[in-house]
């Protein structure tokens, strides 16, 4: 969730959840802890290396269309190196099977995401980004 869609209602540390795992934990907490583990599970694969690993998972909420997971994905990705470039070419890859409107649409995103994690690492672990 970033801060901007944070609504402050819902408990410390939970910048993180996506708006629907905030809700999921006030109704339903046990289920969300499980799909937090399965999450986590996911997140600890050492194969494909972390910035891969942002690149699909970019990649596959560009195929769904969803700019909110396109933001989060292409921050991670440069959060761990990712290049704007590189971004920028995992999302020309899924013109040819999903159009080149989803490229187009996708792209703002993307760059806002991007630029977001490039201030993170800029701002150092000590400092949140501008």
């Amino acid at each position: 969730m970033s801060p901007e869609e944070h609504d402050g209602d819902s408990e410390p540390g939970d910048d993180w959840l996506y708006p629907s795992g905030v809700e999921l934990r006030g109704i339903e907490p046990g289920l969300q802890e499980a799909q937090d583990g399965w999450l986590a599970q996911i997140d600890s694969l050492r194969a494909p290396d972390r910035k891969t690993h942002e690149l699909i998972r970019m990649v596959c909420t560009v195929i769904l269309r969803n700019p909110a997971g396109i933001e989060r994905h292409a921050m991670l990705a440069a959060e761990v190196g990712a290049s704007w470039e590189e971004i920028a070419g995992s999302i020309v890859l899924t013109e040819p099977a999903f159009g080149l409107l989803q490229v187009y649409e996708a792209m703002p995103a993307a760059r806002r995401g991007w630029e977001r994690g490039r201030a993170a690492v800029d701002a150092g672990p000590d400092r949140p980004p501008e």
